[in-house]
């Protein structure tokens, strides 16, 4: 693999994220945020992660130097002019990232490929939005990208080849597991896990406590409950994604974008990143004695 440099566009978790797993596979890293301080702290929170796991004993303090010797970051996009790769990261909005991707493809290199790490929008809407189709396709991490393993490589009908190839070889080199998909809504994981919330949220709006609903699932053997994992992901986000995912499958019920849901977002109790959510800071608790009937639905 001839990459040498990855720019990242976003410094939110998921920034730092792709940041943290991009490095550690040997590759330098440019983040770039729109304030300098911003992409600086970013850099920050990823040291302050990396000690933690010097800590732990997962990582050596040399390792943990040379990790954070790859990884720089810029505030202004001609930063990441001479970059392989861009993978961009920002708010799940189709017309923010095409307009994002318009300014890339105007300042990086023509033999660069653009990537997004989009969970539910159309990869080829934003590939039609560049002079460089070809080299254009999602590689989608899961939150939070050092732990998932899981990463979507989404081919829309444009790319070439090399460049799809080129996304996977970074991808591996950072340790990942690669499924290649269509360019279809929500790809694979988040066809099948909308539901997964649906049902959950449909329970709570029913009058069922999400303490409950988790506490089954983790009984059930399940690493997360449905809110557990909302609040970790952030509930703006998960929003967008289902938004994204009954417009494009013309609101089919599978994907209906629940009340609780909006109402959760309006009220800024988004998750781990506000500090509240659903249940965050506070956790399941004692799975209730009709756990099979909510495992059941779900």
């Amino acid at each position: 693999m001839s990459v040498r440099t990855v720019g990242v566009v976003g410094s939110g978790i998921m920034g730092s994220g792709l940041a943290e797993v991009i490095a550690k596979g040997g590759m330098n890293v440019i983040v770039r945020s729109r304030q300098q301080s911003s992409a600086d702290a970013m850099v920050a929170s990823v040291a302050k992660g990396l000690d933690k796991q010097v800590e732990k004993g997962r990582l050596s303090s040399e390792e943990r130097d040379a990790v954070l010797s790859r990884i720089s970051a810029v505030s202004d996009l001609s930063g990441l002019a001479d970059c392989d790769l861009i993978i961009e990261s920002v708010v799940e909005d189709l017309e923010t990232k095409k307009a994002l991707f318009r300014e890339l493809d105007a300042i990086v290199k023509p033999s660069a490929i653009i990537a997004t790490n989009t969970s539910t929008l159309p990869v080829i809407e934003l590939a039609m939005s560049t002079n460089r189709p070809d080299k254009v396709c999602g590689v989608h991490f899961f939150n939070p990208a050092p732990v998932m393993k899981l990463v979507e490589l989404v081919v829309p009908p444009a790319a070439s080849p090399a460049a799809a190839d080129f996304a996977r070889d970074v991808t591996a080199a950072a340790g990942k597991t690669v499924i290649a998909c269509k360019d279809t809504p929500g790809f694979i994981v988040n066809r099948c896990a909308r539901p997964f919330y649906g049902e959950a949220l449909a329970m709570l709006e029913e009058g069922r406590s999400a303490f409950d609903i988790d506490a089954a699932m983790l009984q059930a053997g399940y690493r997360l409950g449905p809110f557990s994992l909302i609040d970790l992901i952030g509930a703006d986000i998960n929003l967008a994604a289902t938004r994204g995912l009954s417009a494009a499958m013309g609101d089919h019920p599978r994907y209906h974008v629940f009340d609780a849901l909006v109402r959760q977002v309006a009220s800024g109790h988004l998750g781990r990143k506000s500090g509240q959510g659903f249940l965050y800071p506070a956790t399941p608790g004692e799975a209730p004695a009709d756990s099979a009937e909510i495992v059941l639905r779900i």
